[in-house]
């Protein structure tokens, strides 16, 4: 996996938050990104995937989801809870779409 050249850190991501081993983790990105697993080590296709779903790219263009918002967009995608993400919501008052469940 290539971090976010690829789906690196959404499989890191998984196995942290989820408890899952290596393989089972690139297995549930893979379902939750609709993909399989030749495409999810793709850096060409997983660009345009991210771009898509507008998950944060390494070189995000002008416009595109980066920072906070591309880690809402990945935690509600992937039902991940990430601390950072939950604690913006709250703050800002935005708790109402909550970012995930674990």
């Amino acid at each position: 996996m290539g971090g976010l050249r690829t789906a690196g850190d959404l499989v890191a991501r998984a196995q942290l938050s989820k408890k899952l081993k290596l393989g089972d983790a690139k297995k549930y990105v893979t379902e939750k990104l609709g993909i399989d697993l030749e495409t999810m080590t793709d850096e060409c296709a997983m660009k345009d995937l991210r771009e898509k779903l507008d998950i944060g790219y390494a070189l995000s263009s002008l416009g595109r989801a980066k920072g906070m918002a591309a880690k809402a967009r990945i935690a509600a995608l992937c039902d991940f809870k990430i601390d950072c993400v939950t604690r913006f919501l709250e703050k800002t008052k935005m708790g109402g779409a909550s970012s995930t469940s674990e």
